[in-house]
């Protein structure tokens, strides 16, 4: 993976990131030209099969997996000879699952963070629980990689809890699959094992317990590692029960860092941090903020005297020259921070007023650092 300025990773679109995934599941199974130049992308290469099953396990970042050898054996065995991929930016769960289901960068697909505002409104779009004011085919319009392996003759199910059944979410990234409701692990597994006894067919999963459990505890935790170690039986489960056509592919939408109370600046502590903002979004990893007319320059500079190191302080025309959100559609600019605050090492950015629950997270991601944007992807 290529490192970019200060050690921050770059995004590899189209080469072997997350949006890169079903393209080459497509191409295994001999639909590539579903995706057209996509379904030739470079970096990512996969058996020919005609049954393939998309584990993904929410948090489990590529050197999370790496340094925990004891707690999933099945899993890490896995990483011989794999090279890790990447996310999107910001590295987190709903740009994530989107770019894994529309196989666009975040800037084309159009959802660009937790909470990113709303053109033309002082409002944000939440988006893992969406707004009911914001339609998902509007805001995400385009044909996603499930649709279009679905129109190729594709069987293409999504396997995930019942609460996410048409969710504005699960409406943008994965909208052309059958949707098949789920609500615990052995009830998933089986769910999958009847969905790809079809051919052929592209049987997508996700666990969210590994991601929730490091936001409560931290990926330091002994409840962490032993979440791991259920989610590393499970996927050996998967394993054993699915007959020996079906390749397993276990990926991650982002890894997480622990953030002590320490090295967290509160913009409620720095009134400063306010002037010239209209609004903040994104996460405590990595901010939107949103500028009042005139006052970028200002912001940068005011934001980045307050933050020092702890984050690379960007106008959004200088995030996109170093390719954080890959290329893109116009209506998706202003979605974006006029300045993106990208933390380092294990800082973050609160803004207890907005997100009061932010303080009470142990782990967190978003940022570019390689602990946050490398996933697995295993081939089992």
């Amino acid at each position: 993976m290529t490192e970019g300025t200060g050690g921050f990773v770059t995004p590899a679109y189209s080469q072997r990131s997350l949006g890169d995934v079903l393209p080459a599941v497509a191409r295994a199974l001999g639909v590539g030209t579903a995706f057209g130049m996509n379904g030739s992308a470079s970096g990512l290469h996969l058996p020919e099969a005609q049954k393939y099953v998309v584990f993904l396990v929410d948090g489990l970042g590529y050197e999370l997996l790496r340094d925990h050898a004891d707690d999933a054996p099945f899993l890490h065995s896995l990483l011989d000879g794999s090279e890790p991929a990447t996310v999107g930016v910001p590295s987190t769960t709903a740009t994530s699952l989107t770019s894994l289901g529309t196989a666009l960068p975040p800037a084309m697909h159009g959802v660009v963070g937790y909470t990113s505002r709303i053109p033309g409104t002082d409002d944000l779009l939440n988006a893992l629980m969406w707004s009911k004011d914001v339609d998902p085919h509007q805001w995400q319009p385009l044909e996603t990689a499930f649709a279009r392996l679905a129109g190729a003759g594709v069987h293409t199910t999504t396997v995930n809890k019942r609460e996410f059944a048409g969710s504005g979410l699960t409406s943008a990234s994965t909208r052309g699959a059958e949707f098949v409701g789920a609500d615990r692990l052995g009830e998933r597994l089986v769910a999958v094992q009847a969905a790809s006894s079809h051919a052929p067919s592209v049987t997508y999963m996700y666990e969210g317990d590994l991601d929730w459990t490091g936001h409560r505890y931290g990926v330091a935790s002994a409840q962490w590692t032993a979440q791991l170690s259920m989610i590393d039986l499970a996927a050996e489960r998967l394993r054993e029960e699915l007959s020996d056509d079906v390749r397993i592919l276990v990926v991650a939408d982002h890894g997480m860092v622990d953030s002590p109370a320490d090295n967290r600046v509160d913009v409620e502590d720095h009134p400063e941090l306010r002037d010239g903002v209209a609004l903040i979004g994104g996460e405590a990893r990595f901010r939107h903020v949103y500028c009042r007319a005139g006052a970028v320059d200002d912001v940068v500079a005011t934001w980045r005297a307050s933050l020092g190191d702890r984050a690379d302080v960007l106008t959004r025309d200088d995030a996109f020259a170093l390719g954080w959100f890959g290329e893109g559609r116009a209506e998706v600019l202003p979605r974006i921070g006029d300045v993106v605050v990208a933390c380092r090492g294990d800082a973050a950015v609160l803004d207890t007023s907005a997100f009061p629950y932010e303080a009470r997270l142990v782990g967190m991601h978003g940022s570019l650092t390689s602990a946050e944007m490398l996933v697995p992807i295993l081939l089992a």
